[in-house]
């Protein structure tokens, strides 16, 4: 049985929470957005996270280049919640008896569930194995070494993560070579405004970066990826042939469903996301949970916007425990900051046009590695 106890929401009546226990499943930005929010209100709850620390990967393209970053970027959970973090890989969730299964035979009881589960993608961008803090942290300094043995480097990807890490590169190293190859024709996300996403283009090639653009590598597979070797053979479907010393893929992300596809079957959208309704609840169960990059949202995949839902579902479930209305989200106007280097940045603010000295201020100094310590009340290395 769950203990009693009381909470206080801000200067709010306090209310019984017997029976209460939040199980979050994932610890990215939503997951510790809402751990945060939840033990600020004395509300019981365990996070659940393959790894043992939380990965700040907005910051992760610059741990690759800049040597001494990658430990600003990982934060270990149980200095943040004790005992409310459980390391441990998800295997089921029981929807009759309320139960999550990991990997290592624990069941954890909950009441309410937020899947927070995130999306996985190539490294450097996203890191997916369960690592230690301390491999995580050699994982992105080896990464940097071989950007820095490196004098020919090709970027697969034009998304933002590959104009981002393309800029990174320049920024610290402007005597490499670095070609960015990218199936379409415009750069970034196709979100962003015209204006933005020309202005990326601009960065880019004042900074010096070769652009490949309209192109799709058709030898992919068959070259090593995030290792320096003395000649790569990179080919295109467009017959351009380039010899480099690295190969650095920044696209395919997708949805992390592997936690709870099979028992959400029929909620899950094309992509593997969860529909969800306006309050983030999962269809169908008013005490299930999705945010971030696993819920259905007409928005992009997000940091910023998981943190956001967060606070939904965390208001909602402390909402309906006192029998008040529930809050809906709303998607608003875009906001979006591409940091190009730390010197260097575009992107909008509620879709207006942003330049660089706005996004720098904002973003390109440190990339919010300092908001996510704070958010887990712990201070900077």
């Amino acid at each position: 049985m769950v203990p009693a106890c009381k909470f206080k929401m801000g200067s709010q009546v306090s209310t019984d929470v017997r029976g209460v226990h939040v199980v979050i499943v994932g610890g990215g930005f939503g997951g510790i957005a809402a751990a945060s929010q939840l033990q600020a209100l004395n509300v019981p709850f365990t996070l659940v996270d393959m790894k043992d620390s939380f990965h700040h990967n907005v910051a992760a393209l610059r741990a690759s280049v800049e040597s001494g970053f990658a430990k600003k970027t990982f934060i270990r959970y149980s200095m943040s919640y004790k005992e409310s973090f459980r390391q441990g890989l998800v295997v089921d969730i029981n929807l009759k008896n309320q139960t999550v299964l990991l990997e290592d035979g624990q069941v954890l009881p909950f009441s309410h569930l937020i899947l927070a589960t995130g999306s996985t993608g190539p490294f450097p961008g996203k890191l997916n194995q369960a690592s230690s803090q301390q491999d995580a942290i050699q994982a992105y300094e080896d990464m940097v070494q071989q950007v820095h043995r490196s004098q020919s480097i090709v970027v697969v990807g034009g998304g933002s993560a590959g104009v981002e890490m393309a800029a990174e590169i320049k920024t610290e190293h402007p005597q490499k070579e670095v070609t960015l190859i990218h199936s379409k024709v415009a750069l970034a996300d196709k979100e962003l405004l015209p204006c933005v996403r020309q202005e990326v283009k601009e960065i880019l090639l004042r900074k010096g970066v070769q652009l490949l653009l309209s192109e799709r590598v058709c030898n992919l597979e068959k070259l090593p990826l995030n290792e320096y070797r003395e000649c790569i053979d990179v080919q295109t479907d467009k017959g351009t042939e380039l010899a480099t010393n690295l190969v650095i893929v920044c696209n395919g992300i997708s949805v992390n469903s592997s936690a709870y596809h099979s028992a959400f079957d029929s909620q899950l959208a094309s992509n593997g996301t969860l529909r969800v309704n306006q309050y983030l609840q999962v269809e169908g169960y008013s005490h299930i949970y999705a945010i971030g990059d696993c819920a259905d949202v007409k928005e992009p995949k997000m940091a910023y916007h998981a943190g956001l839902h967060a606070n939904i579902a965390v208001t909602n479930i402390v909402n309906s425990m006192k029998e008040r209305p529930l809050k809906a989200y709303k998607p608003g106007a875009l906001t979006f900051l591409l940091a190009m280097g730390r010197n260097d940045g575009v992107g909008q603010i509620s879709g207006f046009y942003v330049g660089r000295f706005m996004v720098r201020l904002v973003k390109s100094r440190d990339l919010f590695v300092s908001t996510s310590w704070k958010t887990m009340r712990q201070s900077p290395p």
